[in-house]
């Protein structure tokens, strides 16, 4: 079973799932919340990741303490992994990512990879951009979201 909390943020409200102690997805504002989902507002878990979020959109918090579960492909979850390892307010570009996983051919993979994060903010696929600088695509749409976490990282 997997269980759900609402979170208003400055970008819209998003919703933190949850299954067994781990943190499976964070549903951004205009995509559709899975089917199956129990509501938690109580959920110790679901709580602490709803406080994280709020203090990264308050800039009190730069590095997340929450135990994640993404679910995907072996490689997916290797870029995912090196995401992690991005700094608050720093960026690394696709090219980057791929030659840090041993593989310096496979920028668009860690494109595509970044494309199917589940758990977008906390792992943060923004933090990677285009080589020549420019953002580059984000959760499959525009780059507002993506620019304005950036620009709050910067701050």
């Amino acid at each position: 079973m997997q269980y759900y909390k609402s979170v208003i943020t400055p970008i819209g409200t998003v919703c933190i799932v949850c299954r067994k102690n781990q943190i499976t997805r964070l549903v951004l504002p205009q995509k559709p919340l899975l089917q199956d989902l129990v509501p938690a507002e109580n959920n110790l878990l679901l709580c602490s990741a709803a406080c994280q979020l709020e203090e990264y959109f308050a800039r009190k918090r730069t590095v997340f303490e929450l135990p994640l579960a993404p679910s995907g492909t072996a490689f997916r979850i290797s870029v995912w992994q090196q995401l992690l390892k991005i700094p608050y307010g720093t960026t690394l570009s696709y090219g980057d990512v791929a030659k840090l996983l041993g593989k310096p051919g496979a920028a668009q993979a860690v494109g595509q990879a970044n494309r199917y994060n589940p758990i977008p903010i906390f792992i943060p696929c923004h933090r990677v951009i285009n080589s020549n600088g420019t953002l580059g695509g984000y959760d499959g749409s525009n780059n507002t979201l993506k620019h304005f976490l950036l620009d709050l990282e910067k701050q």
